[in-house]
């Protein structure tokens, strides 16, 4: 009788031991998971940060979070304290990573008041995505090539090919506005597991809501982009004022491998 007993409290602490150890298992998975991606802290925004915030301002909306390192961008900042004195360039949003090419001089900020139109020029605003508007990272001020693309119809000798073409070169943008963010739920985000196909911090380090476009153009090429805007897409590139110029050249599939 008594080795029963004993027997069966060796056995029920057996039990303890494993539910203990599956738990601390659990718990330490998502640790690993991370630290297995060679994690490395970097700040990320955690909440809004309009266009002009000093970043002495900021340390209350953005945190420190660990990322793998492949999916920090380059010029991701780990501190504000080499940043001092710089103001955000464009609005931030919760989710992206805080980056120096977001933050510039005072000086240097401008806003749609501030970028004087040519003479004879006119503007015309547009709304994409932030991967068609180089992540995002424009100012005004800055000057863009648009890309046009369509399905067909381009040209007349081949009416149904899709084409691409670098359509308008140098055009000053004079405003950059973000669209509102979306309403969320203020739920948690859900810790990765390990093995977990969705995990993927990236996803979170990438920026948000479209962003409309103002730019300063001829009126033919104002036509062209309001053309491009109803019945075709437009993509940006950032082409600075002596950014090389290879001359018009359309895209199609026989010329990507040339």
């Amino acid at each position: 009788m008594k080795s029963r007993l004993v027997a069966g409290s060796a056995a029920a602490l057996l039990a303890i031991i494993g539910v203990i150890l599956v738990f601390a298992y659990a718990q330490g998975a998502d640790q690993r998971a991370v630290q297995n991606l060679a994690p490395v802290d970097v700040l990320m925004v955690k909440a809004p940060i309009p266009a002009g915030t000093p970043v002495e301002a900021m340390k209350n909306s953005v945190t420190a979070q660990q990322l793998p390192a492949s999916a920090v961008p380059a010029t991701a900042l780990h501190t504000l304290g080499d940043s001092t004195g710089k103001v955000a360039a464009v609005d931030l949003v919760p989710g992206e990573p805080l980056v120096s090419d977001r933050l510039i001089a005072p000086e240097a900020l401008k806003s749609s008041g501030d970028v004087k139109v040519p003479a004879g020029l006119q503007e015309v605003s547009f709304q994409l995505e932030p991967q068609r508007v180089v992540g995002g990272r424009l100012v005004p001020g800055e000057r863009v090539g648009i890309f046009i693309s369509m399905a067909n119809g381009a040209l007349e000798s081949k009416p149904d090919k899709e084409t691409t073409e670098l359509t308008i070169h140098k055009v000053l943008v004079t405003a950059v506005q973000r669209a509102p963010e979306a309403a969320t739920t203020n739920q948690p985000t859900p810790a990765p597991t390990a093995g977990s196909p969705t995990a993927d911090p990236k996803d979170t380090a990438l920026p948000t809501g479209s962003l409309l476009l103002t730019v300063a153009v001829s009126d033919i090429d104002a036509s062209k982009i309001v053309f491009a805007s109803e019945f075709a897409k437009i993509w940006l590139s950032k082409e600075p004022s002596d950014a090389q110029e290879n001359g018009p050249r359309i895209i199609q599939r026989s010329e990507i491998y040339k």
